[in-house]
């Protein structure tokens, strides 16, 4: 009779419950956490890409015919991308309703108003996630354009 006394306190014993709640737990807590680190990673590549091709649209408003120097300046602002690449950086002139343009200001456009200058920057980078997520790719590229007007060369 005693054993059946004791056999209810053996079946309410609550040791390594919260050890298995953490089990159960652990794989989503983990991706959580390794989603976390990827998206803070493209995240951290896209503003670096932004603000490189925004540095040589920066420089390309002083050095407007410079396009060299707007990709030097482009390369230069992102130091911790290794793999940056920057386009042919463009400039031009237009009228400031938006109505003709002309690339390199070969010739200036006849304008109502007053004409504008601009330069144009696109740097882009290869993304590559660090842990494989399915239905998302191997790599992308991650690219942004910055476009400035500029008042006169």
């Amino acid at each position: 009779m005693k054993r059946i006394a004791r056999l209810p306190r053996l079946f309410h014993r609550e040791d390594g419950g919260s050890i298995a709640e953490l089990a159960l737990l652990m794989p989503l807590l983990l991706l959580i956490l390794l989603g976390g680190i990827d998206f803070s990673r493209a995240y951290f590549l896209s503003i670096e890409v932004a603000g490189a091709a925004q540095a040589g649209a920066a420089y390309g408003v002083l050095h407007p015919t410079d396009t060299t120097g707007m990709s030097a300046a482009a390369t230069a602002d992102a130091p911790n991308v290794s793999n940056l690449t920057v386009s042919t950086p463009t400039y031009g002139c237009e009228c400031s309703d938006g109505t003709l343009s002309s690339t390199s200001c070969t010739s200036k456009p006849t304008c109502t108003y007053n004409v504008v200058y601009w330069i144009s920057v696109t740097a882009s980078t290869t993304y590559s996630p660090v842990f494989p997520w399915p239905h998302i790719p191997s790599s992308m590229t991650l690219s942004q354009t910055a476009t400035m007007r500029s008042q006169s060369y």
